[in-house]
Parts: structure tokens; sequence; C-alpha cells
């Protein structure tokens, strides 16, 4: 299980704990979409295109992608990682609960985890510890998007 909670109440960086264990931390890039952040001793870039429906995850320093998501925002969106693709789907047309789907049925999640202080509660079975930071760095990167188009709107 990842969690992600803001480090202060108004700040954009997210601390990321791995079954209750302090992994990481994901700082949330003011400018533009995506972020930074290390695990294991390296350290990962987070970009996304114009229209914030393309990420891609590489190692600080190199082009070559580690992991990358396609089609974030819409209802169903992939990510590609280690030569494999995950589905993703939003849960309903009135929430931004993500699901992660293997043969057509529901075996993870994406959640809010506090409608006051943001942050999301994930549980990703099968990814890797880098790729699961990576899926909840674009869900809370999309959400806050969002949330600026509602506030601007």
């Amino acid at each position: 299980m990842i969690r992600a909670e803001r480090t202060t109440l108004w700040g954009r960086d997210h601390l990321i704990t791995a079954d209750g264990r302090e992994v990481t931390t994901f700082s949330a890039s003011w400018w533009t979409s995506g972020g930074r952040f290390a695990l294991d001793g390296r350290e990962y870039e987070v970009r996304t295109n114009l229209r914030g429906r393309r990420y891609g995850m590489t190692e600080a320093g190199s082009d070559v992608p580690v992991a990358t998501a396609d089609g974030v925002g819409r209802r169903h969106w992939t990510v590609e990682a280690g030569g494999r693709a995950h589905e993703f789907r939003r849960t309903s047309l009135w929430s931004s609960d993500q699901a992660l789907v293997l043969d057509g049925r529901e075996v993870g999640s994406v959640h809010r985890a506090s409608a006051w202080r943001g942050g999301a509660v994930a549980d990703l079975p099968g990814l890797d510890v880098a790729v699961q930071v990576f899926v909840v760095a674009v869900v809370l990167t999309m959400w806050a998007r969002a949330s600026a188009a509602a506030a601007s709107g």
C-alpha cells in the first residue's frame, strides 16, 4: 500500500510511504506538471506533454523512459513499464478514483486520502515500487490540474 500525504498544508510536495515506511518525497514542479523523486539511490523525473495526456518517468539526466502513461485524464488510460502495459480506468463519472484493471476486473486502486489535505492511497499489486510512485505522482498531478481548471473556470 502506497500513501502520499502533503508535507505542508499548502505545499505541493508529498511524503510517500509504502506499507507504513517512508520511501521518498515526490516534489511537484511549480512551473510545469510533473516533478521529481529519489528511490533506492536513483533519482527520477516525471514529465508531461502540454496537454497533460502523456507522462513519462526517466532517471534524472537520461531521456530513456522507465515508464510512460498515456491517455491520462480520460476514462481509460495505460501505464507501460518493464515491457508490460497496465490498464487504469476512472471508477465512475462522479469520482476521480482510479482502478487498476487486469483481465477485465479491478485488482488495485488509487483514491484520495483526504478531501481536506489532499494526498492519495494506492494499492497497486504487481507493480514495482518506483512504478507505483510514478502512478501516484501522475494521479496527484492529474487531480491538481483538474482542480486548477475548475477554479479558473
